[in-house]
């Protein structure tokens, strides 16, 4: 996540923030550009931006934005009559707002979702909706019903669907089921970047000329998916399993190590995105050694994956220090092993050739 500021008074803002604390100046995310910009009113329902970029375009804001303050993207006014914005289109599914609790744990739930759309779009991966597309991507957020009796709601993927149980937007269960599950990390972001991993599983690997490598590095997904659930879950993880994965759950099934190698790739590509936005400046390892050059932005995706883990394994050493120095545990819970970087490697070579087919298909345009 790259660093925002308000276009008025220069005051660092989040990607969630729909107002400046410094200047008070209402503040919204224009997706066409990836950047957060004030408003100015035009006519009727539109708004102009000051930014630069967004010179000449009007803008609304989304209905989600309005009426129920859990969204802060815009909709362009070439998307025509549109109520909602790109990221709220792809929710098909809401949960009862009339129950209480449950409006909040939506608005954490979008929130996540639009912090996982960025980084899909960054990385110039195709999100379509499954509204218009067949191959296209949907979420449900639903809750469990309040009958102890009935089946509870379970957090999954099934053809683009990407169904969550809005219990994960609450951090008591959540980590009631992260203790439960002896999870190291349980994130309601995490959530999102490992179902979404099983969509690009469907449209980056299967049936492609990267399959065979695939099963070469991960498994056979052919084998028995629900019987290789249900020995995971009765048995556990192979003792050995740090040697060759990134997580024990990865040790279940190859298509859930493809999941949680993917949303660990996500984690890292946004975690530097957002080091190097900051001008973090990496010290030496040994104190005679030269200082490392301030971290350089570059788009995500676009360095060179021995680049990218060189710049990785100081960055968590600073995160888990940081959070040592505030009483909590560490940030990033992981070790990774050869195994799992040439996997993680995998991943990123994935996407890199994923994004060359896509710069082809616009020279060709």
């Amino acid at each position: 996540m790259k660093v925002f500021h308000c276009d008025h008074c220069h005051q660092p803002v989040f990607f969630e923030n729909t107002q400046c604390v410094s200047c008070g100046h209402v503040l919204a995310y224009l997706p066409d550009f990836a950047e957060i910009g004030s408003f100015e009113p035009a006519d009727g329902a539109s708004f102009t931006s000051p930014l630069p970029a967004a010179k000449g375009r009007r803008y609304r804001l989304c209905r989600n934005y309005v009426e129920f303050q859990v969204c802060n993207w815009t909709v362009t006014e070439e998307e025509g009559e549109q109520e909602f914005c790109r990221a709220c289109r792809l929710t098909r599914v809401i949960p009862d707002l009339g129950v209480p609790g449950h409006r909040d744990a939506w608005c954490r739930m979008e929130a996540a979702k639009r912090r996982l759309l960025y980084s899909l779009y960054a990385l110039d991966l195709p999100v379509m909706e499954k509204a218009n597309d067949p191959s296209g991507v949907a979420f449900e957020f639903l809750a469990d019903p309040l009958d102890p009796a009935a089946p509870r709601v379970l957090t999954g993927h099934d053809d683009g669907v990407i169904r969550i149980n809005l219990a994960e937007a609450d951090d008591a269960q959540r980590e009631l089921r992260r203790t439960s599950l002896n999870e190291p990390y349980r994130t309601l972001l995490g959530h999102f970047r490992h179902e979404i991993g099983h969509y690009y599983w469907d449209r980056l690997i299967a049936g492609s000329g990267r399959l065979e490598d695939f099963r070469r590095r991960f498994g056979d997904e052919r084998r028995n998916y629900d019987e290789a659930l249900q020995t995971y879950y009765q048995h556990g993880a192979p003792v050995d399993w740090p040697v060759h994965f990134v997580s024990a759950y990865s040790s279940s099934h190859a298509w859930e190590d493809w999941a949680e190698t993917w949303a660990h790739y996500l984690h890292m590509e946004d975690t530097i995105e957002t080091a190097a936005a900051c001008g973090l400046s990496l010290r030496p390892a040994h104190r005679d050694e030269p200082s490392l050059p301030t971290m350089r932005t570059q788009a995500p995706g676009t360095a060179p994956f021995d680049q990218m883990i060189a710049r990785w394994f100081p960055i968590t050493y600073i995160l888990n220090h940081l959070n040592r120095g505030m009483g909590l545990a560490d940030g990033y819970p992981f070790v990774l092993s050869p195994e799992a970087i040439a996997k993680l490697r995998f991943v990123h070579d994935t996407v890199a050739q994923r994004r060359g087919q896509t710069s082809a298909q616009r020279v060709s345009a």
